[in-house]
């Protein structure tokens, strides 16, 4: 089942993927078992060496899950762009910019690139798709798609059912990207919400470090409950602050992100959450991860900077911030949150975003 398309006359086509994290690896062997020639581009000879020999895993990032034949890793960037349909950019955020501007030039205008990347910049506040604006040449910009949704790497590695979201401004664009990589295991929906796909991704990861900490603390499920929910109407609000439709909040680049983040074993931001919890150091945390990047770390910090220059009210969010980078201590910030004043469930900017909401649906038709 896992190895081939629903759709049955897409051609095998080659796919390359940049980064060779443990999403990068899985998104590659994905696509690889359906029988498409996949180049993996990772910086570490460690990850090529470790992908291309006898073991053929990414014992580095991803131990335990073996890639396919048609998989080949590569530490030459313009071997594994060269005459692929599609790019799936899956790099760190922060170091998009970096590395794209070097990789850009590589690419040719019938590519489609897909950034598979969640966070916000923390020099210049942006999105990855206001990066990728700026760098990438304007021949490519409406080849430009986002893919995000509740995808744990090892999962997908395994075949696992899964179901994400990817979002492009020019709508074929997104169901190419669709139909090239979905399969019955891996189904793939369409929007056109950039913005709010984009946004629920990337501080999604800022609310699993809260979660996390809530549960190294013992505060049990209401609290796990309620920081879900209230986290996902401060994503909505900033979200519709920067134009994105309400209704993508509710899907699977929204909610379901967030749950899978705040309640899965396998998050890496839950998981620094609940060693914060614990009591111990963000430094150590961080330094014992090997390489892995909880993208809700530097995001935390971004988040309150954009919520601040936008004039929105994140309270959730900002203890989070004060928590892991003003070493506040987690039990007084619930204690402040809880205690402010008394209000409406949903605002009136919210309420309003939503009736005005197109009926064209953001998140594809039909289910």
């Amino acid at each position: 089942m896992t190895n081939r398309s629903i759709d049955e006359e897409i051609e095998a086509t080659k796919i390359s993927v940049l980064g060779g994290g443990a999403w990068g690896t899985a998104l590659a062997i994905h696509c690889a078992r359906m029988g498409h020639p996949t180049y993996l581009w990772a910086r570490e000879k460690d990850v090529v060496d470790s992908v291309n020999g006898p073991s053929r895993e990414n014992s580095k990032f991803l131990k335990g899950h073996k890639c396919p034949p048609l998989l080949t890793a590569t530490q030459d960037a313009s071997v594994a762009v060269k005459d692929a349909a599609v790019v799936l950019m899956v790099i760190p955020t922060q170091f998009v910019y970096r590395t794209m501007e070097t990789i850009a030039p590589l690419l040719s205008d019938g590519q489609i690139l897909v950034s598979c990347s969640k966070g916000i910049t923390l020099d210049t506040l942006e999105t990855v798709d206001e990066v990728l604006t700026r760098v990438m040449p304007p021949a490519l910009a409406s080849k430009l798609a986002y893919l995000s949704g509740p995808s744990f790497a090892a999962e997908v590695a395994h075949g696992m059912p899964t179901a994400v979201t990817v979002a492009a401004r020019d709508e074929d664009v997104a169901k190419q990207v669709q139909r090239l990589i979905s399969t019955p295991r891996f189904r793939v929906y369409s929007s056109v919400d950039i913005s709010g796909v984009e946004l629920g991704g990337a501080l999604k990861n800022v609310l699993a470090i809260a979660c996390g900490i809530s549960d190294g603390l013992g505060f049990g499920n209401n609290a796990r409950a309620a920081l879900i929910t209230r986290g996902l109407y401060e994503i909505t609000k900033l979200a519709v602050c920067r134009g994105a439709n309400p209704l993508t909040m509710s899907g699977l680049a929204g909610m379901g992100d967030l749950v899978l983040t705040c309640t899965g074993d396998l998050s890496r931001n839950r998981t620094v959450g609940l060693r914060l919890g614990r009591g111990e150091n963000l430094n150590q945390i961080q330094e014992s991860m090997g390489g892995a990047v909880a993208e809700g770390v530097p995001t935390a910090r971004a988040v309150h900077a954009l919520a601040k220059k936008m004039g929105v009210e994140c309270p959730i969010m900002e203890g989070i911030y004060r928590v892991v980078h003003e070493g506040a201590d987690p039990r007084m910030v619930v204690t402040e949150v809880m205690s402010r004043e008394l209000k409406p469930e949903v605002g009136a900017d919210v309420l309003q975003a939503t009736f005005k909401t197109s009926p064209r649906s953001p998140t594809g038709k039909g289910q």
